[in-house]
């Protein structure tokens, strides 16, 4: 309903679409280019590990910055405050430990894949269970993401948002598959680039119109309250400070440890160095980033309440910010801010499509469904695998267009809290201790996915009430890796010292060679 009444409201431009062919013409032409050099799986995967940092760095931020930092970061401050925020400022926290510990772990050997390190370390079932469970996050999270992209698509053409769906998840496959990781880091630069250009030309807009300018901006919204950061109260059944700060260093834990996307990056930068300097780079601009996105949002609340406009009832939070790019941004000039959530969303599908390509390809077909071909047969089967990983995309984005949710960034930590299994338990335990052995890892497994399986269903309130534990489904993740931890260690405390060799597998051990 409401998105009828966007759509007409507002009136079709066809300079907008000019603008978007032109832009979504360039990232296509790159996707051809690259292709013609893609001729191993190492180039395709990893473009022979020759990237620059600052590269690296501006795809990390490209990669983490998706259409939920575009229009749920707005959203979110638009209908709430800044609490939200908190959890991504702990970034830095976490990326120190990332530039010291995990980056020399991920670079050593011809690695390619994160969940290769859990094979050396615990075996084939730990592997496997990594593999399989970054796979299922990666596709929901495709499908949110491209579901987010498609609702300012579909305000300005007044297309369903199904075909928009459709048609904006087949171009990004292309060129994603096409060109390999090398289109998808360079689009990335200009997609983060183009990114912050729509957004800056959306404050600017707001300031200019605003009588107060930016001042006005800080007094209203301090007075509405959107600068709050939540409660300072240790309550871990409220989204208080404490709790959302110790949410985000989880994510960013699992992330930095164990997220393919990122771990390929590492990887792929041309020396160790470069790799860390990518790292500091990418956190440095992202807490910038993800702020100003936040602010963005606080600014449009400010300028409905100084400039209220009718067509702003009724509409839900996460569609108050496409409706002022299309109403108040010039004509032509939406066309480049539309063109930057567009950005923000494909730089964040090409990675997630290509490292889906990669693990399957890598941790599945070479060791066990298809071993012991050729390096040509391995690179057909990764474009096979990246055109599968976008129809499962498209489809899941349909699923999401047609379900409530609060909004789309509080559906997201819903979703990685619930299916995130325990990735982060696995690695943490890999890095950082000796004792613990395949059998141990294994067992904590099989106790964990219980637990997973539990509370996943008891927060979905599809348990009996007696049977449900009164939880929020923002720690589902945590336990579910605590539980991990405990059982793995229990189990490690009867079985003694762990008889494998560990060279270069722990921190204690990172140096020493075989």
């Amino acid at each position: 309903m409401t998105n009828v009444l966007l759509i007409n409201s507002v009136h079709f431009r066809p300079l907008d679409l000019v603008v978007i062919v032109v832009y979504l013409t360039l990232m296509a032409g790159m996707g051809i280019w690259f292709s013609r050099r893609n001729q191993s799986t190492e180039h395709y995967f990893l473009g022979d590990r020759n990237f620059p940092g600052w590269a690296i760095g501006l795809s990390m931020l490209g990669t983490s910055i998706s259409s939920v930092t575009f229009l749920a970061f707005p959203a979110a401050a638009y209908a709430l405050d800044w609490r939200q925020l908190i959890s991504n400022l702990t970034l830095p926290l976490v990326a120190v430990l990332a530039i010291i510990v995990f980056i020399p772990f991920f670079r050593r050997g011809n690695t390619t894949s994160a969940f290769e390190y859990l094979g050396d370390r615990f075996g084939t079932i730990p592997r496997l269970y990594g593999t399989l469970s970054f796979i299922l996050l990666q596709l929901i999270r495709l499908g949110k993401v491209l579901f987010l992209v498609s609702i300012p698509v579909s305000l300005l053409t007044g297309w369903d948002i199904r075909l928009v769906i459709i048609g904006v998840g087949i171009f990004i496959s292309f060129y994603t598959i096409a060109g390999g990781i090398e289109a998808v880091i360079w689009t990335d630069v200009i997609q983060t680039i183009v990114l912050w250009l729509g957004g800056i030309l959306c404050f600017t807009i707001i300031v200019l119109q605003l009588p107060g300018g930016l001042g006005q901006v800080f007094e209203v919204g301090a007075a509405q309250g959107k600068f709050n950061v939540g409660s300072f109260d240790f309550n871990l059944t409220e989204r208080t400070f404490w709790t959302v700060s110790l949410l985000g260093i989880i994510n960013w834990l699992t992330i930095y440890s164990s997220d393919q996307n990122v771990v390929q990056r590492f990887i792929a930068a041309r020396s160790l160095s470069e790799a860390r300097k990518a790292t500091t780079l990418y956190s440095i601009l992202a807490v910038f980033t993800w702020s100003f996105f936040f602010l963005i949002g606080t600014s449009v609340f400010v300028f409905y309440q100084i400039h209220p406009d009718p067509g702003v009832k009724g509409l839900q939070a996460d569609e108050i910010f496409p409706w002022f790019i299309l109403t108040q941004v010039p004509a032509g000039l939406a066309g480049l801010v539309i063109s930057g959530v567009m950005a923000a969303a494909m730089s964040s599908l090409d990675s997630s499509i290509n490292s889906i390509s990669t693990v399957m390809t890598v941790d599945l077909m070479k060791p066990w469904l298809a071993p012991g071909r050729d390096d040509r047969f391995y690179l057909r089967m990764a474009r096979l695998i990246a055109i599968l990983a976008s129809i499962l995309m498209i489809a899941g984005a349909i699923f999401f267009s047609s379900i409530e949710k609060e909004s789309m960034n509080d559906l997201s930590w819903i979703i990685a809290s619930v299916f995130g299994g325990c990735l982060l338990g696995l690695f943490m335990l890999g890095f950082f201790t000796r004792r613990i052995d395949n059998t141990a890892a294994i067992i904590g497994l099989i106790g964990a996915v219980v637990v997973n399986l539990y509370l996943g269903l008891s927060s979905g309130g599809w348990l009996p009430e007696d049977w449900t534990l009164p939880i929020h489904s923002y720690w589902v993740g945590l336990l579910v890796n605590l539980a991990f931890i405990f059982i793995a260690v229990v189990v490690s405390l009867f079985r003694g010292t762990n008889p494998r060799e560990l060279h270069g597998l722990t921190v204690w051990t990172l140096k020493e060679k075989s």
